[in-house]
């Protein structure tokens, strides 16, 4: 079977990762990440097909690679996840019919507007007898819209995810951990704060919170007296001059401390645990240097940032240096790429 390419479509960047396996060794074949030059997104919503679709068509370039097998990823408000407990043994359409009854609880929605899936996930702990089973929704637009998009590259997408569970499927394949271990992990996006937590193989627990890097964007934008999207390309290329560092950072530093606090505050409520103690970091934020350290500092834990391709071979075309100043923010691409290497549940 051929490698699938992880795509990861953020509302600022489109990120998209390679990965061959030979044996038990990965190899990343090739990356690529591209800015969306406007505004593209509301919400999670694509408003500006053009601006995403041109995108698109420069990570193919890039990739340089023949393999047109996608697997993407959505996320945000109109997707919904919840694990319920079902009888055990029954078949799929026993299950699917099951399904649909619990599904009309639990979704906001008509379920002629969504797509649902489920995934047997083996015996419930809490209710005796039972199994566990994934639910999982998505508005059909947010869907369709994406895979129209993918398609007119051309690209063919072979699976669609949902971000929190890709990030959890990077750390299954690619972080090192000790049996039962409990990995936390934060993803800094544009407009999402992603926080999974992963034991054992399973995510067993998975939230968004509205904040990201778009901030601190728009803060330096307006104090630097600069276009947006020139913030952010500096931002991102590590070109920005004057003193952002001193004066805007910190202000950022302080609301998205507040914002992990939250997140950590709420998993901890829900799974009836303790504070972890060291915290993984990936996507956009995780590349400045200067906000780990401030958060390390600030949130007085253990911070880790997630390099995926820690332990894999990287092929020689791959440009090094430009590999590592964009290393965090492909885990939830490299996380789709790694559905290359499991089977699924059609």
């Amino acid at each position: 079977m051929p490698s699938i390419v992880g795509l990861d479509i953020g509302t600022r960047q489109i990120k998209a990762v390679l990965i061959e396996k030979s044996g038990d060794q990965y190899k990343l074949a090739g990356f690529a990440c591209e800015l969306i030059n406007k505004e593209a997104f509301q919400e999670r919503e694509i408003r500006d097909f053009d601006a995403v679709g041109l995108a698109l068509k420069k990570v193919q370039k890039a990739l340089k690679v023949k393999g047109k097998q996608v697997a993407i990823a959505v996320s945000g408000n109109s997707v919904i996840t919840k694990v319920v407990q079902m009888e055990p043994d029954q078949s799929d359409l026993e299950l699917e019919g099951q399904i649909e009854i619990e599904a009309d609880s639990l979704i906001p929605y008509p379920l002629d507007e969504v797509y649902l899936d489920f995934e047997e996930l083996g015996p419930s702990q809490s209710h005796a007898g039972k199994v566990n089973v994934l639910l999982s929704a998505a508005h059909k637009d947010m869907v369709d819209n994406r895979i129209t998009l993918v398609r007119e590259v051309p690209f063919e997408p072979k699976v669609v995810d949902i971000e929190g569970y890709a990030l959890g499927n990077a750390l299954t394949h690619f972080y090192p951990s000790e049996e039962d271990e409990r990995v936390c992990c934060m993803n800094i996006g544009a407009t999402l704060l992603q926080m999974c937590v992963w034991q054992n193989g399973d995510v067993i627990y998975a939230k968004e919170h509205s904040f990201g890097m778009g901030m601190l964007v728009q803060d330096i934008s307006v104090i630097q007296m600069m276009d947006k999207e020139e913030a952010e390309r500096q931002l991102l290329d590590k070109t920005l001059t004057g003193n952002w560092q001193e004066e805007t950072l910190p202000i950022f530093t302080a609301n998205l401390v507040q914002q992990i606090n939250r997140a950590l505050q709420m998993y901890m409520s829900t799974t009836h645990t303790e504070r972890p103690e060291k915290l993984l970091l990936s996507g956009g934020g995780a590349t400045l240097p200067a906000l780990t350290e401030a958060l390390k500092q600030d949130l007085g834990l253990e911070i880790e940032v997630f390099d995926p391709f820690a332990d894999m071979q990287i092929s020689e075309k791959i440009d090094p240096q430009r590999l590592k100043s964009v290393t965090p923010q492909l885990a939830i691409a490299a996380g789709l790429a790694s559905r290359s290497f499991d089977t699924w549940h059609m």
